[in-house]
């Protein structure tokens, strides 16, 4: 019985081990997922905007594209929040009993971790496209972070996609339902809400053929009661 998993958890009310979640795909996937988000958001805040010697204001390193570097900033925030919020979920995910909520959970985590790589996937095909068009002039500052941001972006492509397929693969594992219920009954109202049912029936007949209500009434029936003997 010990086993037994419900989309890649057992029963509910487990210990929490921290070496085993460690230790498992998925929380290492969102480490580094979450790792690069870092790296991508600090590449671009730090060192992605940039000013010639003869100017004052700054521009994106991007092909002065501010929408470049906004995307990127924005990108490396929200997957940063993200990864955060799916570690917290792995970590609380043993102690859902529901099946249901376990089920709920599982598809998110599909279908997000399928919507971030596909993000990261315009991304890096946006600031690869801009990062090209960049005048040589301007890529001589902040060069090492903005090919560093575009790098990363690259890597978390496939690391989302592979935060998706395991959770697809958790998925296709389902619930047991010998050992989880998707529906949790209190036993008192249960038996609380059973009717109620007679211990002799209510269509017993007696051996003759006739009801039980018949023979009681023929108990009482004043042809059948004490007759007066002469002597």
């Amino acid at each position: 019985m010990e086993g037994m998993q419900a989309y890649g958890a057992g029963k509910a009310g487990g210990a929490f081990d921290p070496v085993t979640f460690f230790q498992q795909p998925q929380t290492i996937l969102r480490i580094v997922s979450w790792l690069f988000s870092i790296v991508i958001f600090g590449c671009i805040a730090n060192e992605g905007y940039i000013n010639r010697p003869n100017e004052v204001e700054e521009y994106c390193i991007f092909n002065r594209n501010q929408n470049a570097c906004n995307y990127g900033v924005f990108m490396g925030s929200m997957a940063f929040l993200c990864c955060m919020a799916f570690l917290a979920l792995d970590v609380y995910f043993p102690q859902i009993s529901s099946v249901k909520d376990r089920k709920k959970a599982v598809l998110a985590d599909i279908g997000l971790s399928a919507f971030w790589s596909f993000m990261w996937f315009v991304g890096f095909c946006f600031l690869a496209n801009q990062w090209q068009v960049t005048e040589h002039e301007d890529n001589q500052l902040g060069g090492d972070a903005a090919r560093a941001a575009i790098t990363f972006s690259f890597f978390s492509i496939f690391t989302w996609a592979g935060q998706s397929f395991l959770a697809f693969q958790r998925y296709k594992l389902g619930a047991d339902s010998a050992l989880f219920s998707q529906e949790y009954t209190d036993p008192s109202q249960d038996a609380a809400g059973a009717p109620y049912t007679s211990f002799g029936g209510d269509d017993l007949e007696s051996p003759g053929g006739g009801g039980g209500q018949a023979n009681n009434d023929g108990a009482f029936d004043g042809t059948g009661g004490y007759q007066r003997q002469d002597y």
